[in-house]
């Protein structure tokens, strides 16, 4: 439990423009209901705050790690586990590895990190989503998909040998939180297949996808997460996860591979930047708390609960117009904000000035995904809603209706914003910006 303090709106606005109207800046005790990520949000199960009372400190061989190392290996399957301190840690070292100058790496859609990871080693980040995911009102029960006609074009004017990986995010998150089908994972692994390119999955959401492929996709209604989940790692040669998602934790992450040659050199630069393999700057407390987090984002209870509470917060606002990605992803709603706001220009970034006027108006903090963030590679300006797991109650979630809804009527005068600083790389975190004069 945490006190949340009520805000006037006239402070929130001394707020912005003190944190030049990023809301990464705003101190997070300013935050009324806080959906900016669902990224090591979550509230702990008492199973999980148990198990964080037997973490093991040791520096190396730690029980902690060999408990954290058996969960993994029980649902993904993969030979070697090489721990983080979170997602974006694995990333790095999986692309400093494979990664070299002049390659190209195909995704349905990286990620923030996962783009600037993957360009500082030097390669390519491509993107190739189905046509389907940029139609935000388009109801599609597989929007996350790979565009497999565009793999095989892109590895054949590529050349194989400059392809030295394809990733498939899952969900994919900067497509509206959409799911991948198990076909389309077996689809991406045969075109692996045949130009001997390995296969990872960005497992951030597995278990949320294993959860929309029974509910979407034909013979898997009665098979248990549990289950989906392993036959779709049992496609992939590895994976990246950042265990503050589907982990159910506040901080850590895994690398995974089956290769041996190639986990050597991973676990190598782990211990040069991260720590010592059987804890991987983790705390044994928190190897501990992922062990047992992995296991309950599976629990079938929990899924429904956590799909059918996402889908009432977009069902009650696409209801009464306001435009959304379609059908609601399982972690985050998205607002298109292109549609909501479409006297803003593109260039005035419209998913920032909608996600300012939402703190605005009721102290909800949310996240831009678009233009901002994702600079050229942006198809859409969405406003991600991140619902953090187990955290808050439908009354929390009827407010942010009532809000968005308060902001939707008087949307014809929200203002555009200007960059005012940016960094080179992740832009989003750390850049300023002033409000433009009223349309």
């Amino acid at each position: 439990m945490e006190p949340i303090r009520t805000t006037t709106r006239e402070e929130r606005q001394s707020l912005l423009e003190a944190a030049g109207y990023n809301l990464f800046a705003v101190p997070a005790e300013a935050i009324l209901i806080d959906l900016l990520t669902d990224s090591g949000t979550a509230a702990m199960s008492t199973a999980q705050w148990a198990a964080v009372m037997r973490g093991d400190e040791s520096y190396a061989g730690s029980p902690s790690f060999t408990r954290f190392r058996e969960s993994v290996q029980a649902i993904f399957g993969f030979r070697h586990v090489i721990p983080t301190h979170q997602g974006r840690a694995a990333e790095r070292i999986l692309f400093t590895v494979m990664c070299k100058r002049g390659d190209v790496v195909p995704n349905n859609a990286h990620f923030d990190t996962t783009r600037a990871n993957c360009e500082f080693a030097g390669a390519e980040a491509v993107d190739l989503p189905v046509p389907e995911a940029a139609q935000p009102a388009l109801v599609h029960p597989f929007k996350g998909n790979m565009d497999v006609a565009g793999l095989e074009r892109l590895i054949a004017e590529a050349g194989p040998a400059r392809v030295p990986l394809v990733m498939l995010t899952i969900t994919n998150n900067s497509g509206g939180g959409q799911p991948v089908s198990m076909e389309n994972i077996r689809a991406v692994r045969a075109v692996c297949g045949k130009h001997g390119i390995p296969l990872y999955l960005d497992a951030c959401r597995f278990a949320e996808n294993a959860h929309f492929i029974r509910l979407r996709e034909p013979g898997y209604a009665n098979r248990p997460a549990r289950q989906i989940a392993r036959e779709m790692f049992s496609h992939a040669d590895g994976c990246t996860m950042s265990a503050k998602k589907d982990g159910m934790a506040n901080i850590g992450g895994f690398l995974c591979t089956n290769d041996d040659a190639l986990a050597q050199q991973e676990k190598n630069l782990l211990i040069l930047t991260e720590g010592f393999p059987t804890y991987g700057g983790l705390s044994g407390r928190d190897l501990e708390a992922i062990a047992v987090g992995l296991n309950e984002a599976l629990e079938e209870d929990y899924l429904n609960y956590r799909i059918a509470s996402t889908a009432y917060l977009g069902n009650h606002i696409a209801r009464a117009g306001v435009p959304i990605v379609q059908p609601p992803g399982g972690h985050a709603i998205y607002i298109d904000a292109r549609a909501f706001l479409p006297h803003l220009p593109i260039e005035q970034f419209p998913g920032v000035a909608l996600a300012i006027e939402l703190y605005l108006e009721g102290g909800i903090r949310s996240c831009e995904i678009g233009t901002l963030m994702l600079g050229r590679h942006a198809k859409m300006d969405l406003v991600r809603l991140a619902i953090p797991r187990r955290v808050y109650t439908q009354s929390h979630i009827d407010y942010v209706v009532e809000i968005i809804l308060g902001v939707f009527a008087h949307r014809e005068g929200i203002r555009g914003v200007e960059l005012t600083y940016e960094a080179p790389f992740l832009r989003h975190f750390t850049a300023r910006f002033r409000r433009l004069e009223a349309p």
